[in-house]
């Protein structure tokens, strides 16, 4: 196991200053296409779910069963896996990880019924959660002292980049590929698998100790420097992730509920419009303060709630869409708020283990409520489910707002003692 590659001085001459230089922005790039590929993974199958309720007549639960399989066994993941790379080192998990995707991309362009997505799916949720925080703590691993924030801007903006990327080309393939439920993941399949062959190439930047077998113990291992953030934020990210969540399983049939003669391009879509906002939303605000930048984007869950409510009352696709929109604005700013914020105090030791906990509480909040609208949707129809839900999201953001403010007036109360 090599050990971490010393860190070239600023702007040296030496041509071997260079080489690590260049190697070492290499790797950087390369880390945060694994996490977008993977989210982009995780986002493809979005588009496509029209298409399986059609073909194999799957209800409104058993797609969120099928989008839930992935959440739940990315968390068991996350909650086995998530510290193994701070104890064997990125680069085996990332191998490893990237070749069980690759596999379970196989299995989802052969699936012939509701089982067999199931199944790959459940593959891709324990690939995914072994590689996402080996992936972003390479990532933080690899921060350059002179752009400081850089890692931690990456780890926020990879993930929501990637799931706009996925969506967007996986409603192109449903739209022009001749079979679109095979062809977008034989192209992740050949990605993932070129990623797996490019990470033994590169350069080990954690050093390996002992405990990896314990670290396998689920457990959630928050640094007491991470914890507090984690407390004040917690609540915010619970509420933008659940509304990812919704916009993810369910956005496409709210389309056609309130349009029904929407294109399943256009029901695709949604979910892309929120992931694009989302992304642009987390570089806009790169360099806004992390609480500020999370109470606001607590605050856009509220009109975006409000929105998908008025869509359901006639004021139809633009309504929605407009919802959408302001979805990804909290999405992508609560995000990088809240990992910039629990980033931020740690050194290398635990970065992997944090991310892990941040993924676990994000997927938990993902996947939880998109089970129980599939299940509302089923004896009450989506639109009482949306109702309630849009509710939910709205309220979550208002405790959010409220837990955000109380840490900010500790955090000034804590900075007036320490006054001289």
């Amino acid at each position: 196991m090599s050990t971490v590659t010393p860190r070239a001085p600023a702007q040296s001459s030496h041509p071997g200053a260079r080489t690590q230089t260049a190697k070492r922005a290499a790797s950087f790039v390369l880390d945060a296409s694994i996490l977008a590929a993977l989210l982009a993974a995780s986002s493809a199958p979005t588009p496509l779910y029209p298409h399986y309720q059609d073909a194999w007549d799957l209800s409104a639960l058993t797609i969120t069963v099928v989008f839930s399989a992935y959440s739940l066994t990315l968390l068991l993941a996350l909650l086995t896996t998530g510290a193994l790379s701070d104890h064997l080192g990125r680069r085996p998990v990332l191998v490893g990880a990237l070749l069980l995707e690759a596999a379970s991309m196989v299995l989802l362009a052969s699936a012939d019924g509701a089982g067999a997505l199931i199944t790959a799916r459940i593959l891709q949720g324990a690939a995914t959660g072994a590689a996402t925080s080996a992936a972003g703590a390479a990532l933080l691993d690899l921060q350059d002292p002179l752009r400081p924030g850089r890692s931690a801007l990456t780890n926020s903006i990879a993930p929501v980049a990637g799931m706009a990327a996925g969506v967007l080309a996986s409603t192109l393939l449903v739209r022009f590929a001749p079979a679109p439920t095979v062809t977008v993941y034989v192209l992740l399949a050949v990605l993932f698998a070129a990623q797996a062959i490019a990470v033994t190439f590169t350069a080990e930047t954690a050093r390996a100790h002992a405990g990896a077998l314990r670290s396998l113990r689920p457990h959630l291992a928050v640094p007491s420097p991470a914890r507090s953030a984690l407390l004040a934020v917690g609540t915010a990210v619970v509420a933008i992730w659940a509304l990812g969540g919704f916009y993810s399983c369910l956005g496409p049939a709210l389309v056609h509920l309130v349009a029904p003669g929407a294109s399943q391009a256009a029901g695709g879509m949604v979910f892309f419009v929120l992931t694009a906002a989302a992304t642009l939303t987390v570089w806009t605000l790169r360099c806004t303060a992390p609480r500020a930048a999370a109470t606001g984007g607590s605050l856009a869950v509220i009109p975006s709630a409000a929105l998908s409510l008025l869509g359901l009352h006639g004021s139809g696709l633009p309504a929605v869409y407009g919802g959408a929109v302001l979805a990804g604005v909290a999405f992508g700013a609560v995000s990088q708020g809240a990992l910039r914020m629990m980033l931020a105090p740690l050194d290398e030791q635990g970065r992997a283990a944090t991310l892990a906990a941040y993924y676990v509480l994000s997927y938990l909040s993902m996947s939880l409520p998109a089970i129980a609208a599939g299940a509302a949707t089923q004896h009450y129809g989506l639109n009482t489910a949306a109702h309630a839900y849009a509710v939910a999201a709205a309220l979550l953001a208002v405790a959010g707002l409220a837990a955000l403010a109380m840490s900010r007036r500790r955090a000034a109360h804590n900075a007036h003692n320490d006054l001289p």
